[in-house]
């Protein structure tokens, strides 16, 4: 018998993520090991189980799918990731490949679509969504970045992105700090960082802010 592909998901909808276990369990070549239900949690989960195959919303609590990406990548470069999204602009689909996406699969897509996409990254092969606009497909298969002017988003760094979705998540600076493994002092200099770059100095812009480019969602 063929040995099952082990298979980790990580979403935080509990209707959306009992749809993908069902939708999984007919097939009898992978094998659901676990599941995650925010991004800090999905690197324990990943850590801990070693999956081929990790379906990853990039829209979590407490850690984003794109952090968690670019950590289980450095850590576990041979685990197979699949984005699961909502989003479709390309920043987003250009952020989740350079993160080391193998593939980027739109929710509403059908479920011969997702089970396309699984097949496809865990042949080798890169999987957009049909979905996503051909322009973005193409740019980013091809290697081309449109040049743009840089805004204030593009200077800040993913670990003040990790800062930011925490505190417009209303978390407390002592609890950002235990959720990154950072200490208090490093959260306020973040913070600080943040607001200036945004020329925003207070937590419900802050908040706006985040929602605005997607961290979190209203």
């Amino acid at each position: 018998m063929a040995k099952k592909t082990k298979v980790v998901i990580a979403e935080d909808h509990q209707l959306f993520r009992e749809g993908l276990k069902a939708m999984l369990a007919v097939r009898s070549d992978l094998d659901l090991v676990g599941e995650a239900s925010d991004g800090l949690e999905a690197l324990r989960v990943v850590q801990s189980l070693r999956p081929k195959l990790l379906l990853l919303d990039l829209s979590m609590p407490r850690l984003s799918g794109i952090s968690v990406m670019k950590d289980v990548k450095r850590q576990f470069p041979e685990v197979i990731i699949l984005a699961l999204t909502i989003h479709e602009s390309d920043q987003y689909v250009l952020e989740a490949f350079d993160a080391g996406a193998n593939g980027y699969c739109i929710k509403d897509a059908s479920r011969r679509e997702l089970m396309m996409a699984i097949d496809s990254v865990l042949d080798g092969k890169t999987y957009i969504s049909p979905g996503i606009a051909d322009s973005v497909m193409e740019g980013y298969l091809e290697g081309r970045k449109r040049l743009k002017e840089k805004t204030a988003w593009d200077t800040i760094t993913q670990r003040e992105r990790e800062v930011l979705k925490l505190l417009a998540e209303g978390h407390t600076n002592k609890e950002i700090a235990a959720f990154l493994t950072i200490s208090v002092k490093t959260v306020e200099k973040h913070r600080a960082n943040i607001m200036k770059k945004t020329d925003l100095h207070n937590a419900s812009a802050l908040t706006a802010y985040a929602i605005e480019k997607g961290l979190v969602i209203a």
